[in-house]
């Protein structure tokens, strides 16, 4: 008898990738095994991790829902399964909309799965299990990572803000802190396994600390990354500017392989928006971070998420902005219109901007920062960089004859396939020779091949699965290696 297969279908931000890594590895040690890519729900179980933040979330997944309900009528014992922060936030409304869901579990009980999947079996009726706060950090929880090469490593979940536009610390919960401790054994333990980058993740990953007592902990967890032998690259996503300290960027600018990178959202450059907003900084306290970051890492790549057309946002507001934007000169920015966010104050408030006005200051802005990320980016002709090979980035690398990487400030790089074979999570360094707004190409020769332990690992991987794997982007909205910029819709900074 064949195993059963399985299919994780995950929307939203950074923090359900990882919990999605987490319920596949959960299926697989209770004995499923992943579907093939483009199965498009033709598997046993099929699991929605679901987002909250967008308007219409809850439209797409009952529209999802129902693609799938005919296909659970002509195969018994399929059984579908929604989790995640909708689930969390809509609960028993779930299988009253789409009655042949099997099991609904919330955000703090991923680990029961696998138990609820088979309840739901035995006793033939839909399981609804949401615990109100969190049973197990899910890190403990078994994990079937999508990288070889690359890793998430959680810090703290849930948050403490209170964002106005926001409902995620609703349904996640406040803040939770890991011990440092098993943050370090957990990055040991990727590393052993060939990882030589990790993304530390949190919904306010700076704020680490707050749980345990100790502000400077971030800053000392990010010096500690700098002593695991093994460990290339660290990043972190994302970072809240009220908690953006000294010792923070002094141990980014001090630590070798924490990375050239800052993703830190803005969200608007208006002080009468940033206090409607709830968000405990002003545009002046904003941009004197950004100083000091350039002032310490000279070549630092400053990504951010801005919202368009907030409640009661006027003109002088927008163009509060687009001064910090032309201030700021992001190497990346996520733009974003404001759309209503059920159970938020925000979507209460009075002055809800007409759509089109939100359309045509969208379009401004990114023009703007369209032009800013071109100019930025010609700054990096003539810089030699080392980059990471990635698996799956260029889409267009079977026709160029190249492959295509990360820079260690997390630009996209384009550059000639060498002679030699390499591959994903080997280093080669290049020679840039263009820059476009969104990449930089190098189409000379490659300088170096360094391979890799991460480049064995893939190999070992590959092996192991008989063939290649599913390619899978370092950049969202593709679920898969951490790494980028991070895509932020707003809130709490991990949203994609």
């Amino acid at each position: 008898m064949s195993a059963k297969t399985y299919e994780v279908r995950t929307y939203g931000c950074q923090m359900n990738v990882h919990d999605s890594e987490r319920l596949s590895g959960l299926l697989e040690g209770a004995g499923y095994v992943r579907a093939p890519d483009g199965s498009d729900g033709d598997a046993d179980v099929v699991v929605f991790n679901t987002c909250a933040v967008r308007e219409n979330a809850d439209n797409k997944l009952y529209g999802n829902l129902g693609r799938l309900a005919p296909m659970k009528t002509r195969r018994p014992g399929m059984q579908i399964a929604v989790g995640g922060c909708l689930a969390q936030k809509d609960r028993d409304t779930i299988v009253r909309r789409a009655p042949w869901v099997d099991v609904v579990f919330g955000t703090h009980n991923i680990g029961k799965l696998p138990v609820l999947l088979e309840r739901a079996r035995v006793q033939e009726e839909a399981q609804i299990e949401i615990a109100e706060s969190l049973e197990a950090f899910p890190s403990t929880l078994p994990t079937r990572r999508e990288s070889a090469y690359a890793a998430w490593v959680s810090v703290s979940v849930g948050c403490n803000n209170t964002c106005t536009f926001c409902i995620v610390p609703a349904l996640r919960g406040k803040e939770k802190d890991r011990r440092p401790g098993d943050i370090l054994a957990e990055v040991e333990a990727l590393v052993a396994e060939g990882v030589s980058e990790v993304t530390l993740l949190g919904q306010n990953v700076n704020a680490y600390g707050s749980d345990i007592g100790d502000r400077e902990a971030f800053s000392k967890l990010l010096r500690a990354c700098g002593s695991i032998e093994g460990l290339e690259r660290v990043r972190f996503t994302s970072p809240h500017p009220r908690d953006f300290t000294d010792d923070v960027i002094a141990a980014m600018a001090e630590t070798p392989n924490v990375m050239p990178q800052l993703h830190m959202p803005l969200q608007s450059g208006s002080d009468t928006i940033l206090k409607a907003m709830r968000r405990s900084y002003r545009q002046d306290r904003y941009l004197g971070i950004i100083d000091k970051v350039r002032a310490a890492i000279p070549h630092a790549a400053i990504s951010t998420d801005i919202i368009v057309g907030f409640p009661g946002e006027t003109e002088e507001d927008f163009e509060q902005t687009m001064h910090v934007v032309r201030q700021a000169r992001f190497a990346q920015a996520f733009t974003f219109q404001y759309s209503k966010r059920p159970g938020t104050p925000a979507a209460e408030m009075d002055g809800q901007i007409p759509k089109e006005v939100v359309q045509e200051r969208y379009m401004r802005l990114s023009a703007l920062q369209e032009e800013i990320s071109w100019e930025e980016n010609k700054t990096q002709v003539g810089r030699t960089l080392d980059v990471m090979v990635a698996e799956g980035e260029g889409r267009k690398d079977g026709a160029t004859h190249r492959l295509s990487g990360r820079a260690p400030d997390s630009r996209l790089v384009h550059f000639t396939k060498p002679d030699e074979p390499v591959r994903p999570g080997d280093v080669v360094t290049v020679d840039i020779t263009y820059a476009a707004p969104h990449h930089l190409l190098a189409e000379g020769p490659a300088l170096r091949v360094r391979r890799t332990r991460s480049g064995d690992a893939w190999d070992k991987r590959n092996a192991a699965a008989g063939e290649r794997p599913a390619g899978v982007l370092l950049g969202l909205p593709t679920v898969g290696v951490p790494a980028p910029l991070p895509a932020v819709a707003g809130g709490c900074g991990v949203e994609a």
